[in-house]
C-alpha cells in the first residue's frame, strides 16, 4: 500500500446542489491534486442519517438536520491522497461557514452552520467508517493517477 492511499468522504449537501456548486466543489479538490475514487448521487434514508449523525441524533435540532439533508439527493464522493483527511478539512473550512477562512469552500460559498454546502470526514477513523457507510468496496476504484508524479515527491509516492 502506498503512502497516498488514505481516503476520505465528502458529501455535497442539498444547498450546494440547489445552488449549482457541485462542479466548483469538485474542481477545488481536483486542483489540489487529490484523486477521486468514488462518486454517486444518492437520497439519504432516515437510518443512514441517524448513523451518520449519531453524535447529534438525540438533539432537538436533529429533525431539522434530517429534513434538510433529505430535501434533495446529495453527491457522495471518496477522495484519496497523502494525508487527505487533513488536506480536505483545510480546503473545506470550519463548520460555521460565515467564520470560515476566505479561500476555503465554506469561506467562499456559504454563510450558515447548517447550510454549509459540504460534509467532510474529520478524522482518519471517521473517514474509514464513513466511506464504508456510503460506498461498497466495488464502488471504489483503484487506478494509477498519472499526475501524481507532479503532485507528490518520489519519496511521498513510495510504499
Amino acid at each position: 500500500m502506498s503512502k497516498v492511499s488514505e481516503q476520505t468522504l465528502i458529501l455535497i449537501k442539498p444547498d450546494a446542489i440547489q445552488r449549482g456548486l457541485v462542479g466548483e466543489i469538485i474542481t477545488r479538490f481536483e486542483r489540489k491534486g487529490l484523486k477521486l475514487v468514488a462518486m454517486k448521487m444518492i437520497s439519504l434514508s432516515e437510518a443512514v442519517l441517524r448513523e451518520h449523525y449519531a453524535h447529534i441524533a438525540d438533539k432537538p435540532f436533529f429533525p431539522g438536520v434530517a429534513k434538510f439533508m433529505q430535501s434533495t439527493p446529495v453527491v457522495a464522493m471518496c477522495w484519496e491522497g497523502l494525508q487527505v483527511v487533513d488536506a480536505v478539512r483545510k480546503i473545506t473550512g470550519i463548520t460555521k461557514a460565515r467564520e470560515a477562512e476566505a479561500g476555503s469552500i465554506r469561506g467562499d460559498l456559504a454563510m450558515s452552520v447548517a447550510c454549509n454546502v459540504i460534509h467532510a470526514s474529520d478524522t482518519i477513523e471517521n473517514a474509514q467508517k464513513e466511506v464504508k457507510r456510503f460506498f461498497k468496496d466495488d464502488e471504489i476504484f483503484g487506478y494509477e493517477k498519472s499526475e501524481y508524479v507532479h503532485v507528490y515527491a518520489e519519496d511521498e509516492r513510495a510504499a
